[in-house]
C-alpha cells in the first residue's frame, strides 16, 4: 500500500474556509482512473486535481486531470488555481509562467510574485439561445419576471472559454439570492444545451468594488452549487464582452463575487485582452496530509 501527499486548498479567497475548496494531489503518477476517482471521493471536494509529469517530447511543464467525486471533468478553474497555489507554497514552482496540459489542450498558468495565480483560458465562444423564460425561471426557482426584465438587453447565451455554461442575467441580487433550483430541471437544461451547468448573475453586487455577483449550478457533474467557478467566470466575462454590456471601454479587470449564498464567499478576477481571457485569484492551503492508496486488490482508501 502506497502513500500519496494530498492537499485541500481554498481557491479564490485569501482566508481559509471560504472560496471554493479543491483537492490537489501533486504527484499522481501511476494512479489509475478508478483510483483517482476514489481519491477524489475520499477528499470530498467538488473537484480534485491530479498532477503528473508529461512524457518526453511533450511541450508542457506538467499534466493535470480533474475528477469530481463521481466523474472526470475536462477543465476546472478553481482546482487549477488551487494546484499552483499549493505548488508555489511548497517551492515546487517559482513566480512566472508554466504550461499545463489538460484534456482540452495546453493552458498557460502564471504565478505572480505575491502568489496570485492567473490561468489563460481558451479563445471565447458566445452563442445567444432562445429559451422560454417560464421554463428557465422554474428550473432556477427564480421569478421569470426577474429574467425578462434584463433579457431584452442581455440575452441568455451559451458561452465558453474551455468549458461551456448557460449564462443567465438576473435583475437584482435579492432575486438571485432567492433562487431555489430544481436540480433535475437544471441538469436537463445542461444536457439540452450541451453545457456544464448554469451561471446566473446580476450586476447588483454586495461590494461596491465588484463587477457582479454570480451563482453556478452544476448538478450534471454532481455539484448542486459551486462556490466560486473559474471556468464559468471566464465564460461570463467573454459573454459580457460579446454583448457589449458596458458603456464605453471594457473594464481592465472584472471582479466576480460568488459563494456567499453557500457561506463560502469568494472573488474571481478576470482580464480580457482581445481573444485572450485570463482568470485569476488567490488561494490558501487549508489542509495538508497523506492518503494511503491501496493497490487494485484492496477495497478501501484510508486517509491518514
Amino acid at each position: 500500500m502506497e502513500t500519496r501527499r494530498t492537499y485541500l486548498v481554498d481557491a479564490f479567497t485569501e482566508e481559509p474556509l471560504a472560496g471554493n475548496v479543491a483537492g490537489v494531489v501533486p504527484d499522481a503518477e501511476g494512479l489509475s482512473d478508478e483510483r483517482m476517482e476514489r481519491v477524489a471521493a475520499e477528499l470530498g471536494a467538488s473537484e480534485t486535481a491530479f498532477l503528473t509529469e508529461v512524457p518526453e517530447g511533450i511541450d508542457a511543464d506538467r499534466r493535470v486531470r480533474y475528477f469530481t467525486p463521481t466523474t472526470e471533468v475536462d477543465l476546472c478553474g478553481h482546482a487549477t488555481i488551487a494546484s499552483y497555489a499549493a505548488l508555489f507554497a511548497d517551492g515546487v514552482v517559482d513566480a512566472g509562467d508554466d504550461v499545463l496540459r489538460t484534456n482540452v489542450g495546453d493552458l498557460t498558468v502564471t504565478v505572480a510574485d505575491g502568489g496570485t495565480v492567473w490561468m489563460r483560458q481558451d479563445s471565447p465562444t458566445v452563442r445567444p439561445v432562445e429559451i422560454d423564460y417560464d421554463r428557465l425561471g422554474g428550473a432556477l426557482g427564480i421569478d421569470d419576471a426577474a429574467l425578462r426584465d434584463v433579457g431584452a438587453d442581455l440575452p441568455v447565451a451559451v458561452a465558453s472559454t474551455g468549458l461551456a455554461f448557460l449564462i443567465v442575467p438576473v435583475n437584482f441580487l435579492e432575486r438571485l439570492g432567492e433562487a431555489d433550483p430544481d436540480m433535475d430541471a437544471v441538469e436537463a437544461l445542461s444536457e439540452e444545451f450541451d453545457v456544464a451547468g448554469v451561471y446566473a448573475f446580476t450586476f447588483d453586487a454586495l461590494d461596491a468594488g465588484s463587477t457582479l455577483h454570480g451563482r453556478a449550478f452544476v448538478p450534471a457533474v454532481g455539484v448542486p452549487e459551486d462556490p466560486a467557478t473559474g471556468t464559468a467566470s471566464g465564460a461570463c466575462a467573454a459573454y459580457l464582452a460579446d454583448v457589449a454590456a458596458f458603456d464605453g471601454e471594457f473594464p481592465e479587470e472584472l471582479r466576480l463575487e460568488q459563494g456567499h449564498f453557500v457561506d463560502r464567499p469568494g472573488l474571481v478576477r478576470v482580464r480580457i485582452d482581445g481573444d485572450e481571457v485570463r482568470v485569476g485569484g488567490e488561494a490558501v492551503v487549508s489542509v495538508t496530509g497523506e492518503m494511503r492508496v491501496p493497490d487494485g486488490a484492496d477495497d478501501e482508501i484510508i486517509e491518514a
